[in-house]
Formats: C-alpha cells, structure tokens, sequence
C-alpha cells in the first residue's frame, strides 16, 4: 500500500503502544515518518528500523510534549525531511482519582493537562507554518470525553474533551489552508498499559460489542485514513475506534 508515498509525517509519543502501532501504518503505506518519544531509546531504535526496512525514511527525537522547549527543538528537526503534511497528535498522560480523593497530587494533574492539552495546543501552532496546504492534523483523544465509564476519570476526561473541542474549532480555523483536523477516540486497544489479559479486563469487556480489545493497528489503519485522500472532505470529526463500547 502507497497511499501516503512522499508524505511525511510528524506523531508525538510515537515509541510505544497505540503510538507505535500508527507510526507502523503510517510507514506502511509509504509515508516518512518522524515521531517523539520520553524513555524507551531502545524500543524507539527498533521502531525506526523497522520504518527504514519499509522503504521510507525516520527518525526518533527524544522529547516532553509537555515541555515547550522541547516540542519547539523536537518540530525544527523533523523538518530537516522537508515540510510536514501529517501530524498526529499521541502523546498522553492518564492520572485518575475521584474528585474527592485527598490524596491526588495536584502536580501530577497540572502535568496531565500540560501534556494532554496545552503541549497538542503549542505543537498544532508551532508546526502550522512548516505545514503544507492540505496536510492533515489527527489527535488522539479518548471515549472518556463523552462518557464517564466508572469513577475517578474526571481530570482525564476534562483533557480529552477539550481536545474534542480544539478539534472542531481547529478545522474552522484552517479550511482556508485545506488543513483537516480530527480526532480519534479509541476504545479498549490492548497496549502495556491496559493489556486486554489484565485483571479488569473481563468486567470492562462486557461494554464492548464486539466482545473483544482492539490493536494498536487498529488506531493506526484509521490515523493512515484521515491522513489520506479519502479523507479529504472530512474534518471536524470526531470518530470512535472501539468496537462498538460506546454504541
């Protein structure tokens, strides 16, 4: 599959996980791919070697999407492959604790938010003006903007609904340029962090219409969709990956 030949693309939190499971796709249906990662530089190695085995051409750069300095130091190196038509915003920070819970570190959160809202706001804008006419933003956000699951999801689910939001009013902002901008929510994708053999896995399932967790390619066959022509006419849209959980 080519259907991103001589694109290349920009997605943050790129190493692991849903992350990596759309740098696969991305790279697989031609694009160039450039993502960021925190820790894993081991994992990250592997990752670009298997985008350069594919034909295409990446790199990873160490980064905190939450830090400024490193999203704005992270985005002039990826240019260094030419001008971005694809951006994926992945990287994320999941913190949970009911409102009433004393215990929550405050700091923690205000990091959350940082990562999960302000460092998408501060990336989208920094890469705009190396992004060309009809390129495609795509974030991941998360079923828990809509829904409420269980307890303890609040300050989580606050972040991913106002990127739902940023979304809508990003893709009024940049139709001029041709710029779609969406937002995936996934589901239940069986990931380190929430591996689909874990011990809530069974209970959680029973919300799931197909009765099963999805994979990181899933993610990834849909972030390679809005990234391409076929999805030309569509933006502002917020699709659901998750197996009907939210039916």
């Amino acid at each position: 599959m080519s259907k991103l030949k001589n694109k290349t693309a920009f997605v943050t939190g790129g190493s692991r996980g849903i992350g990596a499971g759309i740098v696969k796709e991305l790279a697989t249906q031609g694009a160039n791919v450039i993502f960021t990662y925190l820790s894993s530089d081991q994992k990250a190695k592997e990752l670009v070697d298997l985008i350069e085995s594919l034909g295409v051409k990446g790199k990873a750069i160490k980064a905190d999407t939450g830090n400024k300095q490193d999203i704005e130091s992270a985005i002039r190196s990826a240019t260094e492959l030419g001008k971005i038509d694809i951006l994926v915003n992945n990287a994320g920070l999941f913190i949970n604790g009911a409102v009433d819970d004393e215990s929550i570190n405050i700091e923690e959160m205000e990091k959350q938010w940082n990562v999960n809202v302000l460092g998408v706001a501060h990336t989208v804008r920094s890469i705009l003006p190396l992004m060309n006419d009809g390129g495609r933003i795509i974030s991941i956000g998360s079923t828990g903007a809509s829904r409420s699951p269980y307890p303890g999801l609040g300050d989580y689910s606050a972040t991913k609904a106002a990127l739902a939001a940023y979304t809508r009013s990003w893709a009024r902002d940049l139709g001029g340029r041709n710029i779609t901008v969406n937002i995936i929510q996934p589901g239940l994708i069986n990931t380190d962090m929430n591996p689909s053999d874990g011990p809530f896995s069974e209970h959680m399932l029973q919300a799931v219409a197909l009765g099963r967790y999805g994979q990181p390619k899933d993610i990834g066959l849909a972030v390679a969709f809005l990234a391409s022509d076929d999805a030309q006419y569509i933006t502002g849209t917020t699709l659901n990956v998750d197996g009907g959980q939210s039916a």
